[in-house]
């Protein structure tokens, strides 16, 4: 067969002056040519000294050990052996580490795309020998390269896309405007006059600077005109919550579906089974017992003298009345009802309470109390305002003063459960409850120092109502407050429930209540917007229905409690067998 090499520019491998003679091609120098022994002798070598200095100086160190030496005491022998072993392992590591190198070089699928190209063999048809280059010695097999393994597209994980891409040239422009921050976020509103194309752009632009996608949180179906300059600022979608019913509550001698949003499998369920036992055993009663939001600022002066003068000014009776004036200028709703003061140092906190018709009314106590400072200024010129809030109203946290003076909506709600009701419905006993309920809710409570908290979970009815007609889920924390009472009446047989909630801080108007879907639910329970026929009586009326769901939950959690059924139930509807990875949002 007729063999030829290509000729490379570059091949330095062929001498010209010796083309007449036979190529003999050169063998690659390997490592272990520069050592005096063979190979296998001199990995032998190696190996002897190093397990042999190994079990010398296990040895020797055990000795030290036994009889209390210093490990750093070191003799010449020892020296000899620390010395052998550092070259032992030396010539291990090199040895191996060769090996390893040389193993990857004479991989085919690392090879150089610039190596030396391979003979071309041509097969020739008059004989079945091979040739190189007019030399009898057959050429080696040629080598085939191996080519890396395809992975498939099932096992190559693909990321999730962030976005498709703008529809419109504008749009990217703003967007990459916003990433590199010449455009501010907050803006987009007023610049582009379309709440819903800023939230999108907005929502682009977060995904392009984390690096993270927002897929799963809906934008499509939101009103973004509705939250602008009230709700929530600067939007990038919303979040979806499950909304149940529970009911019908017989209360004060009408019925209420009541909606709760949550997540907290078995919680509308609960409630759901409290409401059953009440309206069967004939409904429930509530009562307002009062009705103020508060505001209290602090102010400061140089002498606590003059801040006595000031507490003695707006706390005295022939004031008030002008005081009230300045107050209520804030507002056609707002009716200022009293000032409780608190001294500490030369600092005086003023605890404004005030009615507020329909809506919660924190913004229009603040209004009020803004109007009755600035009057104050005049008369009190060294007076210093440090703070429109000073945490004596208290706010957002839990506070005795909203426990005992109230704050919002002062609501008791109770019935009397029937025993066979008690029985058939709850699955307990009379007096196994009344016996959970003082040493769970009174004498537990109070072991744990809990302030407002004797009671089993109202907390979750309020979060769950607040969430669903748009109050604001914060101020669950003293809206919560409630201490549950059990008592056996009718000679034993029948349950007294109650429950006595200071602070519940609820509005038909304003915020989030006039959101969509928050406003469906209020309109559900029949207290949506302000009462024309008399102001606050929307308000009142959802503070009552939150205090008699409460009274709902605690019934029927109380007497899962007592039943043993509390596992079982959660385990029955607050877990789920299936797989809800793959559900699309």
């Amino acid at each position: 067969m007729d063999v030829r090499r290509r000729p490379a520019a570059n091949d330095k491998s062929i001498n010209l002056a010796d083309a007449g003679e036979p190529h003999k091609p050169q063998q690659a120098l390997k490592a272990s040519d520069a050592l005096p022994l063979p190979l296998y002798l001199t990995n032998g070598l190696f190996f002897t000294i190093f397990f042999s200095v190994m079990y010398f100086l296990l040895i020797r160190w055990r000795e030290k050990i036994r009889n209390s030496t210093p490990l750093h005491v070191v003799t010449l022998s020892e020296l000899a052996a620390l010395a052998s072993l550092i070259a032992s392992v030396i010539y291990l590591l090199g040895f191996f580490g060769i090996d390893f190198v040389q193993t990857l070089i004479s991989r085919p699928d690392v090879e150089d795309e610039n190596t030396p190209d391979q003979f071309l063999i041509e097969e020739d048809s008059r004989s079945g020998t091979c040739t190189t280059l007019g030399c009898g010695v057959p050429p080696p097999a040629p080598t085939i390269p191996q080519q890396p393994a395809k992975l498939s597209l099932a096992a190559v994980e693909k990321p999730a896309p962030l976005i498709t891409p703008q529809d419109s040239e504008e749009d990217e422009e703003i967007i990459k405007s916003v990433v590199t921050g010449k455009t501010p976020s907050y803006s987009l509103e007023s610049k582009l006059g379309d709440c819903k194309r800023a939230a999108a752009i907005r929502r682009e632009a977060l995904q392009r600077m984390t690096g993270k996608s927002l897929e799963g949180l809906p934008l499509e179906g939101f009103d973004y005109e509705s939250i602008l300059g009230q709700c929530c600022e600067m939007p990038v979608g919303y979040v979806q919550l499950p909304v149940g019913i529970a009911g019908p509550l017989f209360l004060d001698g009408r019925e209420y579906m009541v909606p709760m949003a949550t997540t907290e499998g078995c919680l509308v369920a609960s409630t759901n089974r409290g409401c059953k036992a009440i309206a069967a055993s004939g409904g429930a009663t509530s009562m307002l017992l009062r009705d103020g939001m508060t505001r209290a600022p602090v102010v400061r002066f140089a002498t606590a003298k003059r801040a006595a003068e000031l507490k003695f000014f707006v706390e005295d009776p022939m004031n008030f009345d002008t005081l009230s004036v300045v107050f209520n200028k804030s507002s056609r709703f707002a009716r200022l009802q009293s000032i409780q003061c608190a001294i500490a140092g030369k600092n005086l906190y003023m605890r404004f309470s005030c009615g507020t018709g329909d809506a919660m009314g924190m913004n229009m106590v603040s209004k009020g109390v803004q109007n009755v400072l600035d009057f104050l200024q005049a008369d009190f010129p060294d007076m210093d305002v440090i703070g429109i809030s000073g945490n004596f109203c208290a706010d957002k946290k839990p506070a005795a003063v909203n426990w005992i003076e109230g704050r919002g909506k002062s609501v008791v709600c109770e019935a009397i459960i029937k025993e066979e009701i008690v029985k058939k419905v709850l699955k307990t006993e009379v007096a196994a409850l009344v016996e959970l309920n003082m040493l769970k809710n009174l004498t537990g409570s109070a072991m744990a120092g809990a302030l407002g908290g004797f009671n089993a979970h109202a907390s979750n009815i309020v979060s769950a109502v607040y969430i669903a007609t748009g109050q604001d889920p914060a101020q669950n924390v003293e809206s919560s407050h409630c201490i549950t009472m059990m008592e056996a009446v009718n000679d034993g047989k029948d349950l007294h429930v109650s429950v006595s909630m200071p602070s519940i801080e609820v509005g038909t108007v304003g915020g989030g209540t006039q959101l969509a879907s928050q406003s469906a639910c209020l309109n559900l329970l029949g207290v949506k917007g302000a009462n024309k026929e008399a102001a606050g009586a929307n308000a009142t009326l959802l503070a009552t229905i939150v205090a008699g769901s409460v009274l709902a939950g605690e019934l029927s959690l109380m007497s899962a409690i007592s039943a043993g059924q509390l596992v079982k139930s959660h385990m029955k509807y607050n877990r789920s067998s299936k797989d809800v990875t793959n559900v699309s949002s």
